[in-house]
């Protein structure tokens, strides 16, 4: 494939090279100073940075003879696709002698954490003159065919295609002789060649996540094969000649339609693990039941098979049915036959036929979250809503597939997308897709398979790559970050244990701002974690890259610190002459027994643990603006508002017809997950009442992707036909300090670094004027549109007017309806519209005090109201008025009993009861 063939003069790919080359120098030499970091020995790579294709034929051009001795070459496919084909033509006469080719995509991430496949359809028929490759990776690409260089490569061993768009394997893959391991995973094959029995040298084979029906019988003569990975196909059954697999150890089934087996496979000398799960196995032979490594979970064993004595005729499969639940539905029948359900929130789950044996009702429930309910790591964020499904434990047959709506996170490097569930007794993350619905408006699923039935949530967290560590040893790698590895030696563990690693890169230009100086530098933060509690058995060693700007051969070894944190430990303990650090050219190794977190810095710093603890936290603050905004129509009406710096020119252009207040506070630092308050002061006060409040303050807590939202009523005891009230909302940390703050700069001043108080906004309630300010400024009730009132009462639960002005606050276009199920005639309605022109609030309010003003003295009020919610299609607000008047009664409970008036009963235990929807949260 010459480079005017893709489209491109030699003229202009040596331009193309050349500016690809003068870029990447111009923004890689503050990164590795002192030469070309390009030529490491016998490795070149080039896919981390763009313009790797430039960069490598500006160096075809220099004509090195360094690249004769080049065995080792990654390159990105994220590039020009007729870029890139020009620069593989040059591959075969560069660097004649390469063993290892990898030409990947999936270094680039979508907004939402996803692997992009890279433009590779092709390669260059001049490739099958590489007679020493053995190894060539050509995953997370575009490719339809196979291209027909790769057969010809005979001394290939190891052939990657895993995430392309292959639907067939060519006859021609016979002829790699010497081929040990291929991998053809998420593409859409449905066939395979029969000449793939030829590969007599094949050990591994994984072709899961495909559309495969049937298999060849030649798969039978793969006389070598120890590991056969067949899973999430659409196999039905199995050819008998996988009997003959006699060197096979793995063999995963799972996720497959079979509904036999060959006798035999339980007789394979060698087979150590037989996964069979999830699929139509009705009838097995007894040594499958008795064997301790077959897996056999979610098959339908011993259940008869369907009636064969149907009529004649075509046999008509039942529709499965469609449910849509209002919102005035918390519940759902699902039967053997199954169904599809989509709850009012959007979320959706499809529970396939057979999933059940007899009809069960499943309830559901959206919960705020709260810190009980919502397990995050010091890293991952939060990204939706609760999900409660009962009855908790229920165990299918089939999979249930689940979607839960989502908050996009901001395009991150390096982070993923997962569904975290409790399970018996902790929390795990499920294996999760990301759908996009194409029409507009645009929303987000996080699509899994569910376990189990409990809490649900979604969460956007540091890429996690996992391994188990057999005793013979292995190697696990961070996809993200390919310089990180961690290699187990043979011996490390008598017993299999899995281990998990993520990664967080911290930028160097923050961290320099942080510390005040222009020259530290910090590796990847490297966090490891294993099942086991106890220790390795042998050293394990890990490799992480030197930071950014230093080079093995130019550091000052006096002024390299690694760096150990071991949780619940604040602190980061310098651990450099503990260990012995191997340093080469662009990485450091070392040698562990034990799993934590490890960080190499690179500073003249002395006191390196408090730098590092410095920076920890700042990786885990998100920088915030806290808002307090008044109604233009009624100031009395305050939104209070957490959002992310970033976010807030958005969204007062967005309020700003509606509301009105002062600037935002200055930039305030919040963990994922903190609990905040927000308290009022000079003469405006709140409703304690409310469920969120906390001795009069106003509870938050922070999650960095949702809406941090409350909308409050305030009052105040102070005489306003004479003038205005001038008051403040200040935020704090925890407990309010004893001593309040009088005005905002006072609080200032006597702010310091471990203070509580967080900001101060002025508020101001206007001067009342004319009569009918005259008639509301009388009483503690000044300032009101209407007279206050309680609806209810203690014993039972009651509604104050604050709970109603959330009521009604969120009532909208909806209060016609509730107006007519509450009995209020016509005429009313009309006249209430006639004098509130262009006044949606005020005809809301009017509506809905007028009617409890003469409900007030009468039992039974709140119960209507309630009943006129629900008739109105408003069942979340009549759940919100059940969870005030659960709560007001909780309160008069626990009132009577500190006083002895009541016997202290035992609360039965409830994981959500934490977790109650705050009812004035919008």
């Amino acid at each position: 494939m010459a480079a005017t063939a893709e489209g491109l003069e030699p003229e202009a790919v040596a331009a193309a090279a050349a500016a690809a080359a003068g870029e990447d120098t111009a923004e890689d030499a503050g990164a590795v100073p002192g030469g070309s970091p390009l030529l490491t020995g016998n490795r070149l790579s080039l896919d981390l940075n763009p313009g790797g294709c430039g960069q490598l034929l500006h160096l075809c051009a220099q004509q090195p003879l360094q690249l004769l001795q080049v065995e080792f070459l990654r390159l990105s496919t994220h590039e020009n696709p007729r870029l890139l084909g020009a620069t593989l033509t040059q591959v075969p006469g560069r660097l004649p002698h390469l063993r290892s080719l990898v030409l990947k995509g999936g270094q680039r991430r979508d907004a939402l954490g996803a692997c992009l496949r890279g433009c590779l359809t092709s390669l260059p028929a001049g490739l099958n003159s590489l007679t020493r490759l053995a190894h060539l990776d050509l995953s997370f690409n575009s490719l339809e065919i196979l291209p027909a260089c790769i057969p010809k490569l005979h001394g290939l061993d190891a052939l990657l295609l895993s995430h392309n768009n292959l639907s067939e394997l060519p006859e021609a893959l016979g002829a790699l002789p010497a081929l040990t391991f291929l991998t053809v995973t998420h593409n859409c094959l449905k066939t395979l060649p029969r000449t793939l029995g030829t590969l007599s040298a094949l050990r591994r084979l994984d072709l899961s996540e495909n559309l495969l029906d049937t298999l060849p019988a030649e798969i039978g003569e793969l006389s070598n094969l120890a590991e056969l990975n067949l899973a999430s196909n659409r196999l039905q059954s199995l050819p008998a000649s996988l009997t003959g697999l006699r060197s096979l150890r793995l063999l995963l089934l799972y996720s497959n339609l079979l509904t036999s087996l060959p006798t035999g496979l339980i007789h394979l000398p060698l087979l150590a693990r037989l996964d069979l799960r999830g699929n139509q196995l009705r009838d097995v032979p007894p040594e499958f039941l008795d064997a301790p490594f077959v897996r056999l979970q979610g098959n339908p064993l011993g259940e008869a098979p369907p009636d064969l004595l149907s009529p004649p005729g075509p046999p008509e499969a039942p529709e499965m049915p469609r449910l849509f639940l209002t919102t005035e539905l918390d519940s759902f029948l699902v039967t053997p036959q199954g169904c599809s359900v989509t709850l009012a929130c959007g979320i959706r789950l499809h529970f396939p036929a057979g999933a059940t044996a007899s009809p069960i009702t499943i309830h559901y429930r959206l919960w705020l979250p709260e810190p009980s309910l919502v397990p995050l790591g010091p890293h991952d964020s939060l990204l939706s809503r609760v999900l409660e499904l009962q009855p908790h434990g229920v165990a299918f047959r089939q999979a249930v597939s689940l979607w839960l709506l989502f908050v996009p996170p901001r395009a991150q490097r390096c982070r993923e997308v997962v569904v975290r569930t409790l399970g018996e007794d902790s929390w795990m993350d499920l294996e999760t897709r990301v759908e996009e619905e194409k029409e507009l408006p645009k929303r987000l699923w996080a699509c899994c398979q569910v376990p189990h039935f409990s809490w649900f949530l979604v969460v956007s967290r540091p890429v996690s790559n996992t391994c188990l560590v057999p005793p013979e040893g292995t190697l696990l790698c961070s996809s993200g970050h390919p310089g990180v590895k961690v290699t187990f030696p043979q011996g490390a563990t008598e017993e299999p244990r899995r281990v998990r690693m993520q990664v967080v890169r911290m930028a160097s230009r923050e961290l320099r701002a942080l510390l005040g100086e222009s020259e530290t530098a910090v590796s990847p933060l490297l966090y490891l974690w294993q099942s086991s509690t106890s220790g390795f058995l042998q050293p394990v060693t890990v490799q992480l890259p030197l930071p950014p700007g230093v080079t093995g051969l130019s550091l000052d070894r006096s002024r390299l610190h690694l760096l150990y944190r071991a949780p619940p430990s604040a602190t980061w303990d310098d651990i450099t002459t503990q260990v012995a650090l191997e340093l080469t050219h662009l990485y450091a190794r070392f040698q562990v027994t034990h799993f934590s977190w490890y960080w190499l810095w690179y500073t003249t710093k002395t006191c390196v643990g408090g730098l590092a603890r410095k920076a920890w936290e700042r990786l885990r603050l998100h920088r915030v603006n806290l808002i307090a905004l008044q109604r233009r129509r009624d100031p009395e009406q305050v939104l209070l508002q957490c959002l992310p710096h970033n976010k807030v020119d958005a969204a007062l252009k967005r309020l700003l017809e509606r509301y009105r207040g002062p600037e935002p506070s200055d930039t305030v630092e919040l963990f994922e997950g903190e609990k905040f308050f927000a308290a009022f002061e000079r003469g405006i006060d709140v409703d304690a009442e409310r469920p969120d409040c906390v001795e009069g303050r106003v509870c938050f807590v922070f999650y960095s992707h949702l809406k941090n939202v409350k909308e409050v009523y305030v009052t105040t005891t102070l005489d306003r036909e004479t003038q205005a009230v001038r008051g403040q909302v200040s935020f704090y940390r925890g407990a309010v300090p004893p001593e309040v703050p009088e005005e905002a700069e006072a609080a200032r001043q006597k702010k310091g670094l471990d203070d509580l108080w967080m900001a101060t906004l002025p508020i101001k309630l206007p001067r009342l004027r004319g009569s009918e300010g005259s008639r509301q400024g009388q009483g503690p009730g000044a300032g009101l549109s209407l007279a206050p009132l309680n609806l209810g009462n203690a014993e039972s639960g009651f509604l104050t007017q604050s709970n109603l002005l959330s009521v009604a606050g969120r009532l909208g276009s909806d209060w016609p309806a509730v107006a007519l199920n509450l009995g209020l005639p016509y005429h009313e309605l009309q006249r209430i519209q006639l004098r509130f022109r262009d006044d949606l609030d005020g005809q809301i309010r009017h509506m809905l005090f007028s009617w409890a003003e003469r409900q007030a003295q009468r039992p039974g009020a709140v119960r209507l109201l309630v009943e006129a919610l629900e008739r109105s299609d408003r069942q979340d607000l009549a759940d919100e008025v059940r969870t005030v008047l659960e709560l007001g009664r909780q309160k008069y409970q626990a009132s009577i009993q500190r006083t002895g008036l009541a016997p202290e009963e035992p609360t039965p235990p409830c994981p959500s009861t934490s977790g109650s929807p705050e009812p004035t949260q919008a």
